[in-house]
């Protein structure tokens, strides 16, 4: 049984490997627009849905980050600070100048889950491309998986959250980006909209995962298509059969 989990752990990631390192295009492709689409969706949907962005910075303080790396600090303290800090933002103005409508902030951890998530939907495409090179596009259900992967991609972006006082400070609660886009909701509303996004968010990484490994584990069950060079003759420098001469030289 042992054996056989380990087996099977062994032929998937090879699958995996061979698919990505066969297509780093895709890879890269696919990876770039989920991130690029997780990081202007957001402000795209307040905009429209709430009021326009006016505002937009990096963190100021990021300039003074290498400083901070190399001073006298606990090395815990470094890594909590780090990990959770804020890397850039955008927000809107009320309408009569005083607080913020909405805000979004785009710190460490919803970085590292939009680098988490753009690379598992950049290995699932790049896994379906090489699954179909090897003959797999007969199988039953295979078609559906491309768009099932890019409707995945678009809804992913129901995880991130943002609150419409997340930089002046006023306590309220951080929303996902969905939630905050409607306005009139009440708390209770609000509460189960974010509880929600969170666990659609954490089914559909788990879905994604869970094609990355089923494919990966298919991939690598194939044989690896073997590699044809030009066959060498007793001594190593010829072929081993000439080729017959043109018809132009006749």
């Amino acid at each position: 049984m042992v054996q056989q989990a380990l087996n099977a752990i062994v032929q998937t990631l090879r699958g995996i490997s061979a698919a990505v390192r066969s297509r780093p295009r895709i890879v890269l492709a696919a990876a770039g627009a989920v991130t690029a689409f997780n990081l202007l969706a957001p402000i795209v949907v307040l905009s429209i849905a709430r009021k326009p962005v006016d505002f937009f910075t990096f963190n100021p303080w990021l300039r003074r980050l290498p400083e901070y790396l190399h001073s006298t600090e606990p090395l815990e303290k470094k890594l909590s600070f780090v990990s959770n800090m804020a890397l850039g933002w955008a927000s809107a103005d009320n309408a009569g100048g005083e607080g913020v409508e909405w805000g979004f902030v785009l710190d460490v951890p919803t970085l590292g889950r939009i680098l988490l998530t753009s690379l598992v939907f950049g290995t699932f495409f790049a896994l379906w491309s090489y699954r179909r090179a090897q003959g797999a596009a007969s199988v039953p259900g295979f078609e559906a998986a491309r768009p099932a992967g890019m409707a995945g991609a678009v809804t992913s972006v129901v995880g991130l959250t943002t609150g419409p006082c997340s930089l002046s400070g006023c306590g309220v609660p951080v929303l996902p980006v969905v939630a905050l886009a409607f306005t009139g909701l009440s708390s209770g509303t609000l509460t189960l909209i974010s509880e929600l996004s969170r666990i659609g968010f954490v089914a559909i990484l788990s879905l994604m995962t869970a094609g990355v490994l089923w494919l990966g584990w298919k991939a690598g069950s194939m044989p690896a298509r073997p590699v044809f060079r030009p066959a060498a003759g007793p001594t190593g420098d010829q072929p081993m059969f000439t080729p017959g001469p043109s018809p132009r030289d006749t």
